[in-house]
């Protein structure tokens, strides 16, 4: 046997099985990924609120510190809800007067060149989803039910992962440091070696995208307000949410808000708001990101790109959110144990 056919052989068979392991693992992971998501979640609220929870055991106890942290946090979040809803209701008659002005608005805007689009064509697609919602009434409301069922899961899922960044920030290093206990001595060394850098990256990108998130939302809301578009500051609490999908997560929710500045504002303000697409996406590209994430691994924007899209392939929307943090604690984990490994060849005795 030819010895390249030999040496093909053996790395193939290898391969084979290593693919094998990677697939059993990742099925395991997918019947139980709601498991994986609440400590996913507790693990970001434990980067968020661990070293508030710190400073405030200077003056209380760990246990009371800790308390006063997520109960502080869920109030601001219960705070930042109520004043949504409040924006919502108190421009409510504002909002139906202006949609409804601005969808005549559009209509006239599309009758006219260059689109040219006839009067009885906007009326028939109105006409239309009227029809599709009457004959679907039963898929729809089947539809909000099933919505309530996993509204249920979520409030589950963000309860588990209240519960367990409870334990983790109390005492979440006496946790890690019983894990590493457990495992052969031989293995301690990289274990705490690979544990540091993961812990040191993923509390990095954690507080970066947090840092990100909350200067495009008050860029946004700046720009919204001074153009007169109604629904500043929930738009502007949509994109800090969805500033946590890089690169993709941002220009949606400027879509968004482009879409209801057309309604509202008609064209000259929604292309402006349009602008702000590119011109929000070069200083978070150019400028937030390398000065903010300088603590944390950098990323090639193609890399970014590639795990998000396939993060949400393989878990929707909380796959696209984990993707990047991921990928980029994998990288700074090869890069610490190779960093020890070199410390411990140049250790060695020679000779």
């Amino acid at each position: 046997m030819p010895e390249v056919l030999r040496t093909a052989a053996a790395f193939s068979w290898r391969i084979i099985v290593v693919g094998a392991l990677v697939f059993g693992v990742f099925s395991l992971l997918g019947r139980f990924h709601k498991l994986g998501v609440a400590v996913f979640l507790g693990l970001v609220i434990t980067a968020v609120l661990r070293p508030v929870a710190g400073l405030l055991s200077r003056w209380m106890p760990r246990a009371a510190a800790v308390a006063v942290s997520l109960i502080g946090s869920l109030l601001l979040l219960l705070g930042l809800g109520a004043l949504v809803g409040e924006a919502v209701a108190g421009e409510r008659a504002e909002l139906m007067r202006e949609f409804t002005t601005g969808i005549d608005r559009i209509e006239r805007w599309l009758e006219q060149p260059p689109f040219r689009i006839a009067p009885e064509a906007l009326t028939d697609i109105q006409h239309r989803i009227g029809q599709f919602l009457s004959s679907h009434r039963s898929t729809v409301i089947s539809t909000a039910i099933s919505g309530a069922d996993r509204l249920v899961e979520v409030l589950t899922v963000l309860a588990l992962a209240v519960f367990c960044s409870v334990f983790f920030i109390h005492s979440g290093d006496r946790q890690w440091a019983w894990f590493r206990e457990e495992l052969p001595a031989a293995a301690r060394e990289r274990v705490s070696v690979a544990g540091s850098a993961a812990w040191r990256t993923f509390t990095g990108y954690t507080h970066g995208i947090l840092l990100v998130a909350a200067v495009n939302a008050v860029l946004v809301g700046i720009a919204l307000f001074a153009l007169g578009v109604p629904l500043a500051v929930p738009l502007a609490l949509l994109e800090f949410v969805a500033a946590f999908v890089p690169l993709i997560g941002s220009p949606i929710a400027l879509a968004v808000a482009a879409v209801v500045a057309l309604a509202a504002k008609g064209p000259l303000v929604a292309g402006i708001v349009v602008a702000l697409i590119v011109v929000i996406g070069q200083i978070e590209g150019h400028l937030l990101h390398p000065i903010v994430m300088s603590w944390a691994v950098r990323l090639h924007p193609v890399v970014v790109a590639l795990a998000v899209i396939g993060g949400a392939v393989a878990a929707g929307v909380i796959g696209a959110v984990a993707a990047v943090p991921l990928v980029a604690v994998l990288w700074s984990v090869r890069q610490a144990l190779r960093a020890d490994r070199a410390a411990r060849a140049g250790r060695a005795p020679s000779g």
